[in-house]
């Protein structure tokens, strides 16, 4: 036996909050990977922010040694997130397995989340191995969860494990699985060296740090890397392997994961998907990377302090790095100042980036209303332009038709709540495509709707309505005419570039209005009365004023007649009268009157 046959690349796939993470907690405390002292919860989730969230945001690996009949086996494996919004990360982590563990949790059953991983794996002819996990709980229902995954995989009934992520009860069955089943890696050590960078990150003293899946060949310590997309060439500092920690090893051979120290300091220089090989290499193939990937919500991002842009630059640079589904260009608002136009595939994306940006590199941000990329054509040409900021739509008179974005949504949910989900869809503009039963008790409702329904608060509201049961996942897969047209917010007569928003035409009176209550609720008052207005081509869709503070010039009076109060508050309003007279006054809108309205 050599030691490629006895390495398993595998990876753990699941919907969100199935027990992926405390399952490789066991893996590891099960192979002696890590000390029982040094073990605690979510290992592997390294932020802070996944810890207090209770969920994976980046993917992660990590080496494990296990003995099965006398021989000792290296499993390398990778702990993958599982929200719709990190569907990238999961893609990038299969490419570089042989098998997957397919989780799911034995009291919620299949999820929407598990298909399209699920999907995601047999894309890339990965075995795999269903497991059930959660098993010690009361409210388990084994068997029927075991009919759902056979239903779904075509596998029997003694092929899925039971399992205890908690407790660790038949983790060691797993483990014997993953031996068995999982194939050993493919590939030559005699060839030229081909790594596949599925993940990298910056360091302040190590530059730039590559995590590796070597194909061919090897990689040590002191040669010369080059990158055969962007032919960016360095020296390996180090390599080895994620013990979790790093544990360096002088070499990684054919069939490895492990990562590479490149002491790049240019953070473009080592991009995720690029094949990685030795200068010394010649005609070598490049490895298929991955399908480039693309956003799907726009937002802008600005520094509250204008003077802050340069270290906004620097962190979305890094972040760049660690999170290759993020795209951005700069961006300049009247209001805002410099900034970046970003893309995210979902709503809890820019949230994590928000959030990673202002707790690792101390920034305060403005975040405008998010919006999905629309398609654009102007009469007399045929040129599409895409439009992913309200301020460059042009004016309705030039337009020819504008096109959005559609999505193949599955919503899986018990069939008790389907009534309420599929009048909810309705009014959000989806068409209805058809159902499909999972098991007793539980359907797949497809639908085709409007990207810009799902962004916002359409998952909440789908959890809200189903008592937390329900789950999603969608896809966008085509481009379709919309009534769309631009809502601009006037505060005190003035335009505020960051509110401008798309809507659609029949929905302006609605979407002005709780932009303007939100805004109500959100602006302290001033000496003067505020006027809020939501307009669409100059026309007043929507309005409400906030009225002027006003002092108590009565306080001091006691007693006597009431000519003397009105005399007082009279004089007053000749006051504010005179006060308007000299011009309009300058409204600070507040940071959070922002995030309330993008909130909505």
């Amino acid at each position: 036996m050599t030691q490629l046959d006895r390495i398993r690349n595998f990876c753990i796939i699941a919907h969100i909050d199935h027990g992926k993470s405390t399952l490789a907690d066991r893996l590891l405390e099960k192979t002696g990977t890590v000390d029982k002292r040094q073990m605690k919860e979510q290992v592997l989730d390294q932020m802070d922010l996944e810890r207090e969230r209770g969920i994976t945001i980046k993917l992660a690996p990590v080496r494990m040694k296990y003995v099965k009949d006398g021989k000792e086996y290296t499993l390398n494996l990778i702990d993958t997130p599982g929200h719709v919004d990190f569907s990238y990360e999961v893609s990038r982590s299969l490419a570089a397995v042989e098998g997957a563990v397919l989780l799911v949790d034995a009291t919620q059953g299949v999820q929407a989340q598990t298909l399209a991983n699920l999907y995601l794996a047999l894309d890339q002819n990965l075995e795999i191995i269903p497991v059930l996990n959660k098993i010690d709980l009361p409210n388990a229902d084994i068997e029927a969860r075991k009919k759902e995954i056979i239903q779904l995989i075509g596998c029997r009934p003694e092929d899925v494990i039971a399992v205890s992520g908690k407790t660790g009860e038949n983790v060691e069955a797993l483990l014997d699985r993953i031996v068995d089943k999982i194939p050993h890696p493919q590939g030559k050590s005699t060839n030229s060296t081909r790594a596949l960078v599925f993940d990298s990150y910056y360091d302040d003293y190590k530059g730039v740090v590559a995590y590796v899946r070597v194909m061919d060949g090897a990689l040590r310590k002191r040669d010369k890397l080059r990158m055969v997309a962007n032919r960016t060439v360095a020296d390996i500092l180090d390599v080895g392997a994620l013990k979790p920690g790093f544990v360096s090893t002088d070499i990684l051979e054919t069939g490895q994961i492990g990562y590479v120290v490149t002491g790049l300091k240019e953070i473009e220089g080592c991009r995720v998907g690029d094949t990685m090989t030795l200068t010394s290499a010649h005609d070598v193939v490049p490895l298929e990377g991955y399908k480039e990937v693309r956003p799907m919500v726009f937002a802008g991002i600005f520094p509250q302090e204008g003077d802050n842009f340069e270290e906004l630059r620097d962190a979305m640079q890094r972040l760049k790095l660690n999170d290759s589904s993020l795209t951005y260009e700069p961006e300049q608002s009247p209001a805002l100042g410099f900034g970046f136009r970003a893309g995210f595939l979902g709503m809890l994306h820019l949230e994590i980036l928000k959030e990673r940006l202002e707790r690792e590199f101390d920034l305060s941000l403005v975040v405008t209303v998010p919006s999905v990329a629309y398609h654009l054509y102007v009469r007399g040409s045929d040129e599409m332009t895409l439009i992913k900021s309200p301020i460059d739509l042009p004016d309705a008179g030039h337009i020819e038709r504008v096109e959005e974005p559609w999505a193949k949504l599955d919503i899986i949910t018990p069939v008790e709540f389907i009534g309420s989900i599929m009048t909810f869809a309705q009014e959000r503009h989806g068409t209805y495509k058809n159902t499909e039963y999972l098991s007793e008790g539980r359907a797949i409702l497809k639908y085709e709707i409007p990207l810009s329904s799902l962004i916002v608060d359409f998952y909440d509201k789908l959890k809200g309505m189903s008592s937390g049961y329900a789950s999603m996942n969608y896809e966008v897969f085509e481009y379709r005419p919309a009534d769309i047209v631009r809502m601009d917010i006037l505060v005190a007569e003035e335009p505020v570039e960051a509110l401008a928003t798309f809507v659609y035409r029949d929905n302006a009176h609605g979407a002005g209005k709780r932009i303007v209550n939100s805004l109500k609720e959100s602006i302290p008052k001033q000496q003067f009365v505020i006027k809020l207005q939501a307009t669409v081509g100059g026309k007043v869709v929507a309005g409400d004023k906030i009225s002027a503070l006003r002092k108590d010039v009565t306080a001091k009076l006691y007693g006597g007649d009431v000519t003397r109060k009105r005399k007082l508050l009279e004089k007053q309003k000749k006051g504010k009268k005179k006060m308007m007279a000299m011009g309009k006054g300058k409204v600070q809108i507040p940071s959070e009157a922002y995030l309330n309205v993008l909130k909505r």
